[in-house]
């Protein structure tokens, strides 16, 4: 059994959704919140069934006193998600400011912020999980990370692309009907030269066309001998 399989599937974040954390002292990057549902829902199933969260508690911390009072939103939220036919369950504190005052003065007060302070806690959960665990562990702050992040997300989306599984499974027809005409070893080789390429997509798009091109060539030589 291995006990990082979830862990190894949740942990790399897809750059298109990633983005910088602003309105914090620190900087840094965060997952974009929907996208974490998005990846719950495809590795557990739909939100109600396969994974779910409730609201254990929430209140509002404040400070100060008089107009320089601020306030803070805490929610404390319990995650459930089922694996492997198996119920998991864990808990988080999210936090929000609720109110506040500005660097240049101004008071202001944010209506959503107990929205956030749950998905926040959501989120955190989930990391504990593996999700966006790249995010969360630093590697983010690699540029070499981010680029081989890319290139995995590239191909995850290649793979499930409709007009490149009907590609392929063009390429496979055209394969059964070369392989009497003594082409199917340079085909093949072809074959091997698009997944090596895969990194580059203008190699890969070459490659695609000169390998459709032998195909059709031995897909003719076929008809031609029969």
């Amino acid at each position: 059994m291995d006990n990082k399989a979830l862990w190894k599937e949740a942990f790399t974040t897809d750059p298109a959704a990633v983005k910088p954390i602003t309105g914090k002292q620190y900087s840094g990057n965060s997952p974009k919140p929907y996208w974490i549902v998005e990846r719950l829902t495809d590795l557990f199933g739909p939100c109600g069934i396969g994974w779910g969260f409730a609201i254990v508690s929430e209140r509002f911390e404040r400070f100060g006193a008089g107009d320089a009072e601020e306030s803070l939103h805490v929610a404390i939220v319990r995650f459930w998600y089922v694996y492997d036919g198996k119920r998991g369950e864990l808990e988080q504190l999210g936090q929000t400011k609720a109110s506040y005052t500005t660097s240049k003065g101004k008071f202001m007060v944010d209506e959503d912020a107990p929205k956030k302070s749950v998905t926040d806690a959501l989120v955190k959960c989930a990391s504990y999980l593996g999700f966006a665990g790249d995010i969360f562990s630093g590697r983010w702050d690699d540029s070499k990370y981010v680029a081989e992040a890319q290139a995995e997300w590239r191909q995850r989306k290649a793979a499930n692309d409709p007009d490149r599984l009907a590609w392929i499974a063009e390429q496979k027809s055209l394969i059964n009907a070369a392989k009497s005409t003594g082409e199917l070893k340079s085909i093949m080789q072809a074959a091997i030269d698009v997944t090596r390429s895969q990194n580059d997509q203008d190699a890969e798009d070459q490659l695609q066309e000169a390998f459709a091109a032998k195909l059709a060539t031995a897909k003719a030589t076929t008809k031609e001998a029969a």
